[in-house]
């Protein structure tokens, strides 16, 4: 355990914290392709908010953790993590690229004896199939008598203050049964609440998977809930609040589901089990219905603003938050968007406000230019208002005082204002 250097391929939200947590308590390299992103670590700066600048400054001070874009930097390295996304492409077929790349790049260092343990969430089968094979071919060396592997999937939760990753229980497994003593050894050294060793890599997988895939129908179901009731006149919140009352109730609300992980991870497990003949018509349906809910609400906004004789065409719409949840500053793939792209076929006057955005980030990956005015400044200058994101900063604010008048529209897709205030929500 002494003896052990870990490189960290991958500085995303999650292999930075993770590469942060392993320099607390062995050497620790963190290697991205990214340069404008290693400069702005090395001075000590997570755009991410993931990580937070006291945090990282004492990494790279008082625990020697460095980051680096050079491969020579990490050949000497014996326990490499691979930390690297897993998205899909605009089929919705999961796009392994990112893994393939990182499996070379692994194999362009690792030595005999060397551990490499992937986190990326995908479908059972992937590491040994996909990733391990690269490997062995990049490296000359053989799986399982030269190197080894493990697996343990990412809980890394964006923007949770609560469930930082060191308090996290990780699920840990290994390619033998001694490998995986050892991963679980590593992990379990740095976390507060410990680990779980699964009994094979491919269970391990398969538990991340489910993990959200579980959430991803649960959420379906609520958001079915919500379009049945609205169709009742019935408030969605109300009942559920008096179904939470009940002793075995599971309380969730409905909503916009986007992100990297929700709105993504269920189509590896869809697409792997169509491959054995498995067609999963619950999860295919949960996905189709979360990612039809943007426009759903977009729509529940114009059909309001019609019964209060709001013109629509050409009407000037404020949104108050893009990013796919609330306090944090990550847009990918944010359902947000499918509002916006709805009420664009009726109006151009449609404004974007997030403090947690970057605009040169939006603007690069929407093309969107978001309102950098001062909030107050928007004030009496819009016909409707939708309420996306469940940022702090909008939780004391008079959303009525966006209205140009009172006869004005407010949609609360979040569920969190007074619904006496608001004329429509989820």
């Amino acid at each position: 355990m002494e003896q052990i250097k870990i490189a960290v391929i991958g500085l995303g939200y999650v292999g930075l914290s993770l590469a942060r947590l392993f320099s607390t308590k062995y050497k620790a390299v963190g290697f991205d392709m990214n340069q404008r992103r290693m400069d702005v670590l090395m001075a000590g700066h997570d755009s991410t908010l993931e990580v937070s600048d006291e945090l990282l400054q004492d990494a790279i001070h008082n625990h020697g953790f460095k980051y680096t874009t050079n491969l020579e930097e990490i050949k000497d390295c014996n326990f490499y993590v691979v930390a690297v996304p897993t998205p899909v492409d605009v089929n919705n077929r999961p796009d392994l690229q990112p893994l393939w790349s990182a499996s070379e790049t692994v194999g362009k260092v690792i030595s005999k004896g060397d551990i490499v343990v992937y986190e990326s969430t995908v479908y059972p089968g992937v590491t040994e199939e996909e990733c391990l094979p690269i490997v062995e071919r990049i490296s000359g060396l053989k799986f399982n008598e030269d190197f080894f592997a493990g697996y343990s999937p990412e809980r890394i939760n964006p923007g949770d203050k609560e469930y930082t990753v060191e308090k996290i229980k990780k699920v840990t497994s290994g390619s033998t049964p001694e490998i995986a003593d050892l991963v679980d050894k590593v992990y379990n050294s740095v976390l507060v609440n410990g680990t779980h060793k699964a009994t094979s890599i491919r269970v391990a997988e398969a538990s991340k998977i489910i993990e959200n895939s579980q959430r991803d129908v649960n959420i379906a179901f609520m958001n079915e809930l919500a379009k049945i009731f609205n169709a009742m006149g019935i408030d969605t919140n109300d009942v559920i609040e008096a179904a939470s009352s009940k002793w075995n109730f599971i309380k969730l609300n409905p909503g916009l589901v986007g992100g990297h992980c929700i709105s993504v991870d269920p189509y590896y497990l869809i697409q792997k089990a169509q491959v054995y003949g498995v067609l999963p018509r619950v999860m295919s349906a949960a996905r189709r219905l979360n990612d039809g809910m943007g426009d759903y609400v977009a729509n529940q906004l114009i059909k309001l603003m019609n019964k209060k004789g709001v013109l629509v065409r050409d009407g000037n719409i404020l949104l108050l938050g893009i990013t796919f949840k609330e306090n944090c500053p990550d847009i990918r793939n944010t359902k947000v968007m499918d509002i916006y792209s709805t009420l664009q076929e009726y109006t151009s006057n449609i404004f974007v406000y997030d403090p947690w955005a970057n605009t040169d980030r939006v603007e690069h990956e929407y093309g969107i230019e978001l309102s950098t005015q001062d909030i107050d400044a928007l004030k009496g200058k819009f016909d409707a208002v939708i309420l996306c994101v469940a940022h702090n900063e909008f939780k004391n604010i008079n959303i009525r005082d966006f209205l140009s008048s009172p006869n004005g529209v407010v949609y609360d897709v979040k569920g969190i204002l007074d619904k006496t205030i608001i004329d429509g929500r989820l």
